[in-house]
C-alpha cells in the first residue's frame, strides 16, 4: 500500500492544537449550544427546568454531566420539526431515518450547518489520506439517508472529484471505478465485499485497481474485516463515524498513518462515555455508551444525545483530539441468548478467521422447543465448496463460536452466493423468535 501519511501543511491548526486550547474552545461553544437549545427548543427548556439546571450553571466541561440526556424517542415524539431551533426559513435541508420501527427521526440543517458538515467530512477525508487531486467514488445511498449527500459535499469541499454513484448496480459500480480510475471509495464495508465479489465475477484483479483508500462507515466492522478488504484490494481501509442526529458522517475518523481509533472532531462534537445503566460519566479509558453534544449546530442542537454505540475514549495520537475506540457493537444490536450477550461483530471475527469460508454471514434467532437458539448462515469460499470442506468449516466455526461466547449454535454453510447480499447497510440478524 502507498504511504499516504499527511504532511503538517495538510492539517488544520485545531487538529494539532494543545488540549488547553481545545478545551477552552469547547467550553465557549458548549455555553452557546446549551443557551441556544434552552432559548429556542421548548423540549430542552422544559427538561432543563425539570432537572433544576440552567445554561448559566455550566462553568466547566465536567458541569455538562448535570444536564439531562436526549434520546432517539425524543426525535420521534417531536416529529417532524419540534426540535428545530431556528425559524423554518433558516432551514435549507432535512434528512430522516427510514422509520421502519415507527415514525422516522427527522433532523434539520441551516446553511452554516451544511458548511460545517462539509468541513468535517473534508477533514475526515484528509485524515484518511485523500487529497484534492483524488477521484472519489461515492457509493453511499443518496436521499433522506445522510451518507450520500454528507460524503458528497465533503468530497467537493476537499476539492476532489466526486463520482455520485449511490448504492446498488454492483456491476456498474465496478465498471465506473475502472473507467474513471477512482483512487478513493466511500461505502459501507459490507457492500465493499459485494464490489469485491463483482471484481472477481468480471475477471478483474482487485489488487490491480486504481483504488488506494476506502473510507468505510454506517455499520460496525472489525479489524478482521479491515484486513480482509486491505489484503483483497491492496488499499488502506479507514473507519469514518457519524450519525444523523448529531450531523451525519464525519463526526470522527481514523487517521491513515495510525489506524488506532477514530479521532473525534472535538471542536464541533463533544463526546462523553457513560455507564449505560446508571448514566454516570466514566473516566477516560473505560468502556461504555457514547454520548454526544453538538457545539456549533444551529438547526437542531443535540444535548447529551445517547447514541447506544459502545466504545471508550482515549488520548489523541496522530491528532490532539481524543480518539474513540473502533465501535464493534451497539447496546440495541446486542443479542441476548440464554443469558449470554453476543454482538454480530463477534460472529464476524470468527467467520473471517475460519478457513474455507467467504466473508458473508447472517444470524438467525429462532425458538427450539422452550429455548432460544441461534443459527449462523455462512457460505463456502468458491474454492472450498465441496462437501468435505463445508463439513470441516462447520466444525471449526461451531467450535470457535462456542469457545468465544460459551453458547452452542447451528452452522449452515451455503454454496457461494447463498447468503443474502446487502445493497447498503448489512442486515446481520433475523429474529424469527415468536413475540411473547
Amino acid at each position: 500500500m502507498k504511504d499516504l501519511s499527511p504532511k503538517k501543511i495538510d492539517l488544520e491548526a485545531i487538529e494539532i492544537a494543545s488540549r488547553d486550547e481545545i478545551m477552552a474552545l469547547q467550553l465557549k461553544r458548549l455555553k452557546w449550544s446549551l443557551r441556544h437549545a434552552y432559548d429556542n427548543v421548548p423540549m430542552y427548556r422544559k427538561r432543563f427546568d425539570a432537572a433544576g439546571v440552567h445554561p448559566d450553571d455550566l462553568h466547566s466541561l465536567p458541569d455538562l454531566a448535570k444536564f439531562p440526556f436526549t434520546h432517539k424517542d425524543d426525535l420521534r415524539d417531536n416529529y417532524p420539526f419540534g426540535l428545530a431551533a431556528v425559524p423554518r426559513d433558516k432551514i435549507v435541508r432535512l434528512h430522516a431515518s427510514s422509520g421502519t420501527t415507527g415514525k422516522p427521526t427527522v433532523v434539520v440543517y441551516t446553511k452554516n450547518d451544511i458548511d460545517i458538515w462539509a468541513d468535517t467530512v473534508a477533514r475526515s477525508l484528509r485524515a484518511s489520506g485523500l487529497r484534492a487531486a483524488d477521484i472519489i467514488h461515492n457509493a453511499y445511498g443518496y436521499g433522506l439517508f445522510t451518507g450520500g449527500l454528507g460524503a458528497h459535499y465533503g468530497i467537493e469541499r476537499l476539492g476532489a472529484m466526486v463520482v455520485p454513484m449511490g448504492g446498488g448496480q454492483t456491476e456498474k459500480q465496478v465498471n465506473l471505478i475502472r473507467d474513471f480510475q477512482a483512487t478513493g471509495i466511500m461505502v459501507t464495508p459490507s457492500y465493499m465485499l459485494n464490489i469485491l465479489e463483482q471484481f472477481h465475477k468480471s475477471g478483474f484483479d482487485p489488487r490491480g485497481s486504481s483504488l488506494q483508500v476506502g473510507v468505510f462507515g454506517a455499520e460496525p466492522w472489525t479489524n478482521a474485516m479491515r484486513k480482509e478488504i486491505e489484503d483483497a484490494f491492496d488499499i488502506h481501509a479507514v473507519d469514518i463515524y457519524g450519525l444523523s442526529e448529531i450531523m451525519g458522517p464525519g463526526v470522527a475518523n481514523e487517521c491513515v498513518e495510525t489506524k488506532d481509533g477514530l479521532h473525534v472532531w472535538e471542536d464541533h462534537y463533544y463526546p462523553e462515555v457513560i455507564d449505560p445503566i446508571t448514566g454516570a460519566v466514566l473516566p477516560e479509558g473505560e468502556k461504555g455508551e457514547l454520548v454526544f453534544t453538538t457545539l456549533t449546530k444551529e438547526g437542531m442542537p443535540m444535548i447529551r444525545y445517547r447514541t447506544r454505540d459502545l466504545t471508550r475514549l482515549l488520548p489523541g495520537t496522530a491528532r490532539s483530539m481524543r480518539r474513540m475506540e473502533k465501535i464493534t457493537g451497539r447496546s440495541d444490536d446486542m443479542i441476548i441468548l440464554r443469558g449470554v450477550n453476543i454482538f454480530p461483530t463477534q460472529i464476524e471475527e470468527q467467520v473471517l478467521a475460519t478457513p474455507g469460508l467467504a466473508p458473508y454471514f447472517q444470524i438467525e434467532l429462532f425458538r427450539a422447543g422452550p429455548m432460544d437458539a441461534m443459527r449462523v448462515m455462512v457460505e463456502a469460499d468458491i474454492h472450498n465448496a465441496d462437501a468435505e470442506s463445508r463439513a470441516q468449516a462447520v466444525a471449526v466455526l461451531a467450535k470457535r463460536i462456542k469457545g468465544m461466547v460459551g453458547v452452542s449454535c447451528e452452522i449452515e454453510v451455503k454454496f457461494p452466493g447463498g447468503v443474502a447480499r446487502s445493497q447498503g447497510k448489512a442486515v446481520r440478524v433475523i429474529d424469527n423468535r415468536p413475540k411473547d
